[in-house]
């Protein structure tokens, strides 16, 4: 799955394809050394991605509860039709930031392809 971090302001992990049991340690890392480093305003792009499975939710509940924990959010930034509906059989919808509207603040379109 590639992972992408862009714009130190307001950071953008990007996962695209599957988010999975396999993939899931790669966008741990970045959300951890994100949050260890004191940012705790964190979006999650998650639009380009294809499959997620219990293991990437139960890590972006962490990351969550641990960006929240320091004053934080971590926003889910359009969500994939096939991710949305899981987040809604889950009812993680509710639990979650979700953006699908809109730019992220401070974060150009080319700050998230570079």
């Amino acid at each position: 799955m590639p992972i992408h971090v862009s714009n130190e302001r307001s950071p953008v992990v990007s996962a695209a394809g599957r988010f999975d049991a396999y993939s899931v340690s790669d966008i741990s890392n970045q959300l951890s050394s994100l949050l260890d480093e004191g940012i705790v305003d964190i979006w999650v792009d998650l639009s380009e991605t294809d499959f997620i499975d219990s293991t990437a939710l139960a890590d972006l509940v962490r990351f969550m509860k641990r960006a929240r924990a320091a004053g934080g959010e971590l926003t889910l930034w359009k969500p994939s039709d096939a991710v949305r509906v899981i987040l809604e059989l889950t009812s993680l919808d509710l639990a979650f930031s979700i953006s699908s509207n809109g730019a992220i603040p401070g974060v150009t379109d080319s700050d998230r392809r570079s």
